[in-house]
């Protein structure tokens, strides 16, 4: 009996004990399981789609802005981050509410002592900006303090060379820019008012962006369809179709020395056409003679479902105009020779996008081919090409508009109404500005470099005269606490003082004196001079200590500051970091350092 006692005691051991095992067992691959799962969660929430949203959105508007400014960010690659951040074994993440400032509650995310919040709360509360972005398969977040870039600059700054980073500039593309004229050859703006007008600044833009680009990069692929020569026919077979009612000759015309391509097209016929069929470049240029009224039109295959599109242009003065899948540009009569230069691109999406308020609409569409040339009317072609860039002649367009358009009194006058903010009184429609003065004057010294004809020289000579009359008197020139010279980008009432406007104002001057010689030039000398010694006096009082100031507003209306917006910060660097190229004095290249820490987050110290 008692052997029998012992073993059933010896069971019921035997069996608590694999009862407590598997109860270990079990509570080990819980724990287990739970650090599994916590280490695998990312240290963010996953509902990020809105900063990527944003991000992408920011983007979007920077290729607008630094229209005016400075290209976006440039993306840097770099190892992937394959985990988050160190955690202690067993820790979960968990929803936790986040009083901001006492007013409002967002939801975060805690991890011990560790608390997360929301980037899409982040973003809006200190502008910061952020994404998602994959390497080598790997997800990571990439945090940036700022959206603009740094150039890095040429040195030393010549007067015919690059001017800053406008190789990097595509003024045509704009939204706000209207079309490219086909009288004039030149951006229309409609930033300050949807009817359209030609703004100065924007066009020295267009023409000094296209002079950089030239400089930069690699000539062009050129394809010649005609040039009426008969050397030339060896090498290529012209296709021109004429239909019943229309003639095409080869005639010698005398004031071009040269032969050229005679038509005869009634405006009832189909007109004569010139097979092109290029599907590489979509810069279209012919020399062009109208004896009568006409027309020269280019049909366009495109990415809207193949379909064809025709953009004529026309010997009328019309601007623009779209309807059904044809688009119209007046050229002006053209009654003599001419060069007309065309990008298809632009001309297309301009066309298309044609809208009555100030921004063209967004269009996906697409040249995709060239297909041919159609002629109407009486009068004569010659040189036939379609090429992949045509920089000169965006840059000669520019330059000539800028002499043929300049007053009297030596200006470029803005007519348009403009109102820079409350407490200022409108600037009225014939108002000059010196950066228009300034970047109009690099405009015309490149021009007379590379012609030395003095046409481009006198007209930048004369743009000196708005420098030396206050806004009053319909000059441009202001006085900083009656002592320090400035020019004003917008001469208003009570003075502004933009930073931007004004240096750009200083290297035109710089380019005018560099250029015209001693005599010449001794009055932009003297202007950029004392232009130079207040813009070193006055660069303090745009630091804020985290960033720069667009205009001195908050001194002259005791408003708040007008910060700058990342992209102006860094045209302000981008301007100091050339100045110092052409002038020693230590103010630039300290300020430039510290301007560009602000990029990255860096502060000015406190007390």
């Amino acid at each position: 009996m008692y052997g029998v006692n012992m073993r059933c005691l010896a069971a019921r051991v035997n069996y608590k004990t694999l009862i407590i095992i598997c109860a270990l067992f079990t509570l080990v691959m819980v724990l287990l399981w739970n650090r599994c799962s916590s280490d695998r969660a990312g240290p963010f929430p996953r509902s990020l789609s809105g900063p990527e949203r944003r991000a992408a959105a920011s983007e979007s508007d920077l290729a607008r802005l630094q229209s005016e400014e400075a290209s976006p960010q440039e993306q840097q690659k770099a190892p992937p981050i394959a985990g988050g951040f160190n955690k202690a074994p067993g820790l979960k993440y968990e929803e936790i509410d986040c009083l901001i400032n006492d007013e409002h509650t967002v939801k975060g995310r805690r991890e011990g002592n560790e608390v997360f919040l929301p980037f899409s709360w982040v973003e809006k509360y200190f502008e910061v900006y952020g994404k998602i972005a994959q390497y080598d398969g790997y997800d990571r977040f990439e945090f940036s303090h700022s959206y603009s870039k740094v150039y890095t600059q040429r040195a030393p700054y010549h007067p015919d060379g690059v001017f800053m980073s406008f190789e990097g500039y595509n003024v045509e593309v704009r939204d706000r820019v209207k079309c490219i004229s086909g009288v004039e050859g030149v951006p229309l703006s409609t930033q300050w008012g949807p009817q359209g007008y030609f703004y100065p600044i924007q066009i020295a833009q267009y023409g000094l962006s296209h002079y950089s680009k030239n400089l930069t990069e690699k000539p062009p692929h050129v394809e010649v369809y005609e040039t009426a020569e008969e050397k030339d026919r060896a090498s290529r077979s012209a296709e021109w179709t004429v239909p019943k009612g229309c003639s095409l000759s080869t005639v010698s015309d005398r004031a071009k020395f040269t032969s050229v391509k005679q038509f005869i097209a009634p405006d009832n016929t189909e007109g004569i056409s010139l097979q092109l069929g290029n599907t590489r470049d979509f810069i279209i240029s012919f020399d062009l003679k109208f004896i009568t009224n006409g027309s020269v039109s280019v049909v366009l295959e495109t990415t809207e479902k193949n379909q064809l599109f025709t953009v004529h242009y026309v010997s009328n003065n019309q601007l623009i105009a779209f309807k059904d899948r044809d688009i119209y540009y007046g050229i002006g009569p053209r009654t003599s020779w001419s060069t007309l230069t065309r990008d298809l691109v632009t001309d297309l999406r301009k066309g298309v996008g044609l809208s009555n308020t100030k921004a063209v609409k967004q269009t996906k569409i697409m040249p995709k081919r060239v297909v041919r040339l159609v002629a109407k009317g009486r009068g004569f072609l010659d040189n036939v090409t379609i090429s992949a860039t045509a920089h000169m002649a965006a840059f000669f367009a520019a330059s000539n508009w800028l002499v043929r358009n300049q007053d009297e009194r030596g200006g470029w006058p803005i007519m348009v109404t403009r109102k820079l903010g409350e407490g200022f009184k409108s600037l009225d429609p014939g108002w000059y500005s010196a950066m228009a003065q300034g970047q109009a004057i690099s405009t015309l010294v490149r021009a007379y470099l590379l012609t030395k004809d003095h046409a481009f020289l006198s007209s930048a000579l004369r743009a000196t005269a708005p420098y030396k009359l206050p806004s009053e008197q319909r000059g441009v020139k202001a006085v900083f606490m009656n002592r320090h010279d400035w020019y004003e980008e917008y001469p208003t009432s009570p003075s502004s003082f933009v930073l931007n406007g004004f240096m750009y104002s200083l290297i035109g001057l710089y380019d005018l004196k560099e250029t015209a010689g001693e005599k010449l030039g001794k009055e932009a000398r003297v202007l950029y001079e004392r232009g130079m010694e207040s813009l070193k006096a006055m660069l303090p009082l745009y630091d804020t200590g985290s960033g720069t100031i667009y205009d001195l507003r908050h001194f002259m209306l005791g408003t708040a500051p007008n910060l700058a917006r990342w992209d102006y910060h860094t045209t302000h660097i981008n301007q100091l970091q050339l100045l110092s190229t052409i002038d020693e004095s230590p103010i630039f290249k300290e300020f430039v350092k510290r301007w560009k820490s602000y990029l990255r987050g860096g502060r000015a110290k406190h007390n």
